[in-house]
């Protein structure tokens, strides 16, 4: 698909599917180190998780109880974080995020959210509520076009590592609108909401959507998922990015920023890397005292 066509899909439908953006061999590398994370929050040495029965954090993991998610894959101390921070600054993801951005120049990228959704671990199925990130179900349809008309200013997306992966349920246009009076009174598991459409993936696919379209999850406990979910921001974003990324304590455990190394990094993806990182932090000082999370960084006043 031409690049010029994304930004107006994304416009249009709240969504953009692209297949196989990762080759066989970069698929693999990353389902390898997947596996592996995977296994360490299964072994309680990653504690963290989300669990099975619980959408939103905080989430406290305890031996026997299942996990459908594994958080903070760019953190330095998790094994396989290089693996990972290749694939989350790369031109592969990145190049389709700046575009759907704008497009915007790598100095205007905030680095957000990188991590990994699994099948749950116990076996059972879990579904998701339908939802929309960054705007409650209490909202009224009034607060949910005030909401909706503020600039996105963020690329999230889901990228498969396995084949079959039908999680993810979306209403179409459903991001440029507030909700019909028949999905505010729907269950907030329907399985048939009108217009609902399954994303369905493969190995090395993506789809990015806006964090605001309606949408749900759902997770078949006996099918194998590995799916690397992030974020970026743009640097406009500012206070309605922390609201969404630094929601719920979720900063608090993003400490460790200051200490990644991007050593391992090709020199193009080093210096977008810090640059990203820097504007993190920034983000997170400036964005008032119930998201200042982060100790002053290295070189962050030159970002």
């Amino acid at each position: 698909m031409p690049t010029s066509t994304l930004r107006t899909q994304l416009d249009r439908d709240g969504f953009v599917v692209l297949r196989s953006i990762l080759g066989a061999e970069q698929v693999a590398q990353q389902r390898a180190a997947a596996e592996r994370t995977r296994d360490l929050a299964l072994s309680g040495s990653w504690p963290h998780v989300r669990t099975v029965g619980k959408q939103f954090p905080p989430w406290t993991w305890s031996p026997g109880v299942g996990i459908w998610g594994v958080q903070h894959l760019l953190n330095p101390s998790l094994p396989d974080s290089p693996t990972f921070a290749a694939s989350y600054f790369g031109d592969e993801v990145l190049g389709v995020a700046k575009e759907l951005l704008g497009p915007c120049s790598d100095d205007e990228l905030v680095m957000e959210l990188y991590n990994l959704l699994v099948r749950p671990s116990d076996g059972t199925d879990f579904e998701l509520r339908w939802h929309r990130d960054d705007i409650p179900a209490s909202a009224s349809a009034q607060e949910e076009i005030r909401r909706l008309r503020e600039p996105a200013w963020h690329a999230q997306w889901n990228l498969a590592l396995c084949d079959g992966d039908e999680s993810l349920i979306v209403v179409p246009g459903s991001h440029a609108r507030p909700r019909t009076e028949q999905e505010r009174a729907a269950d907030p598991f329907e399985p048939n909401m009108p217009n609902q459409l399954v994303v369905k993936l493969d190995a090395g696919d993506v789809v990015f959507y806006n964090n605001n379209i309606l949408h749900r999850g759902r997770y078949d406990g006996s099918r194998e998922r590995l799916s690397l979910h992030g974020s970026v921001g743009h640097v406009a974003g500012g206070k309605l990015r922390a609201r969404n990324v630094l929601q719920h304590g979720v900063g608090s455990a993003l400490l460790w920023v200051d200490k990644c190394d991007f050593s391992h990094l090709n020199e193009k993806q080093r210096a977008r890397a810090e640059g990203m990182r820097a504007r993190l932090v920034k983000l997170g000082n400036e964005s008032g005292d119930e998201y200042k999370y982060f100790a002053p960084q290295r070189g962050a006043s030159s970002a």
